[in-house]
């Protein structure tokens, strides 16, 4: 169990981190993941609901609250990092109800939350803006009740649920930022003119980009553009998903042991876990 003083330490050096430059926090999707990107010296970490959702044999957004706040306090454990947590939209059909959670996320020693305007109906995609934005006050007042120090990113979910207007997702950004959002996430979002345009519309609060495959734009094209922090959300899950999945396919349907090559040895990984 981390002291108070250790998750406020955590959670003013994440918010530091946001003051300039540009960093990368990966998302890991367990303990195992967590401690191994730690060793990378990468400076902190992000949760993700996709790749935390398909380790319990779960489609993202299945995953109940109770089940979130397990993986939070697993992830905030497991490493040193400061983490980010993935709260979704809130777990909650109110703005009473966000603020409930974000304040149990809280609990759990995350130094960061998000807070997205996705509603889960195919139909209506995207909560309206000024519903979003009393969730996102929600959220903002649930933080400064409890010291402050835990930073909220604002989404917009629309180039996510098939809404890819550039201008909408703009307006919605500005909104959270007026809110109370500390940072500003349009996962989606991939060209560098549709960048630009985000971190120029939300200055001079820090925005997240998430990249989730293979791009020709390299973090130090990122930083150019003036993101100050990446995301891969559940990129390396799928990665990892990947590789199991062909090795075993190979097996099923070939009878063939091939897609062992590669794989990372025991005495590995052995050693990285041995080490506490």
């Amino acid at each position: 169990m981390l002291s108070p003083q250790d998750v406020s330490v955590r959670r003013r050096a994440f918010r530091q981190l946001h003051a300039s430059g540009c960093f990368v926090i990966p998302n890991p999707w367990d303990a195992g993941s967590a401690r191994y990107l730690q060793g990378l010296r990468f400076k902190a970490l992000a949760t993700t609901s996709s790749g935390a959702a398909w380790r319990h044999a779960k489609a993202d957004g299945q995953m109940s609250l109770d089940e979130a706040l397990v993986h939070l306090r697993e992830m905030v454990t497991a490493t040193e990092l400061p983490v980010n947590a993935d709260l979704e939209h809130g777990f909650a059909a109110d703005s009473a109800g966000v603020a409930r959670n974000v304040r149990l996320a809280i609990d759990t020693g995350v130094a960061g939350l998000s807070i997205e305007d996705s509603t889960g109906d195919a139909s209506e995609p995207l909560r309206d803006i000024a519903s979003a934005v009393e969730r996102m006050r929600a959220a903002r007042a649930a933080i400064d009740a409890t010291g402050g120090e835990t930073l909220l990113v604002g989404r917009a979910e629309n180039f996510i649920v098939g809404r890819p207007d550039l201008e909408d997702t703009i307006r919605r950004l500005q909104a959270y930022a007026e809110a109370g959002a500390d940072c500003l996430y349009a996962p989606g979002i991939t060209t560098r003119e549709q960048i630009a345009a985000v971190v120029a519309a939300v200055a001079p609060k820090p925005v997240n980009l998430l990249v989730g495959s293979a791009t020709g734009l390299t973090l130090r094209d990122i930083e150019a553009l003036g993101v100050r922090r990446v995301s891969v959300g559940g990129a390396m899950a799928r990665t990892a998903w990947g590789g199991f999945m062909r090795a075993a396919q190979m097996i099923a349907i070939e009878g063939r042991f091939d897609g062992f090559a590669g794989a990372a040895s025991g005495a590995q990984l052995n050693d990285l876990f041995s080490k506490d």
